[in-house]
């Protein structure tokens, strides 16, 4: 069973809001998560990341592998 750090939706229409979790690689987007590492919100000016550093370094020595989005959002 492998883990990916990835982007789970929430918020409503048109006012999206993210939690970044862990979770399996076969459970849906807005699915069963194994643990939530922080929040991106894109919907005011400047977006607001919020991440538990500690929490990702832990995943991420267990194998977990960053989804594209996640990784673009570490990059800014």
């Amino acid at each position: 069973m492998s883990v990916s750090i990835r982007l789970s939706l929430l918020g409503k229409k048109n006012h999206p809001f993210y939690r970044i979790v862990a979770c399996t690689t076969r459970s849906k987007r807005d699915g069963q998560y194994l643990d939530i590492l922080g929040t991106y919100d894109p919907g005011v000016k400047p977006p607001v990341l919020n991440l538990n550093h500690g929490k990702l370094e832990e995943w991420i020595k267990k194998g977990a592998l960053i989804s594209d989005g996640v990784r673009k959002l570490l990059k800014q």
